[in-house]
């Protein structure tokens, strides 16, 4: 468990028209828990903060602006997604180990799991 409180959505930090967004995910236990909220940890700012409690991580991220916002929970459900395979392949067994591996294999051409073809996803 992490020494931070846990996030709370509606509490205030900065700018009262901030736009707001918490993402909460549930992993395998705590340990795996606090190894994902520890990898995450370095992305922490007045604006974004993780903590975790037993299985379950949380992340704030405040914004000034929509886009902003978009752009950094974006940011972190890649970083988030990276975290949790990590631990699955860290593991070295079982089902969440299969599951990273899959998931590392479906990776498209530009080694993002976006779609499976890209010839049809872009603008030309």
């Amino acid at each position: 468990m992490s020494d931070e409180r846990p996030v709370d959505a509606t509490e205030a930090v900065g700018d009262a028209a901030a736009r707001t967004a918490v993402v909460e995910t549930t992993h395998a236990d705590d340990a795996a828990a606090a190894t994902v909220a520890a990898a995450l940890s370095p992305d922490n700012t007045d604006e974004i903060r993780t903590t975790n409690e037993g299985r379950t991580v949380a992340t704030r991220v405040e914004r000034g602006t929509t886009g902003g916002l978009l752009a950094s929970v974006d940011d972190y459900l890649v970083n988030l997604d990276v975290a949790d395979d990590a631990v699955a392949l860290g593991r070295g067994s079982g089902s969440d180990t299969a599951a990273a591996r899959d998931a590392a294999a479906d990776n498209d051409a530009d080694g993002i799991r976006d779609t499976i073809d890209d010839a049809n996803t872009h603008d030309t």
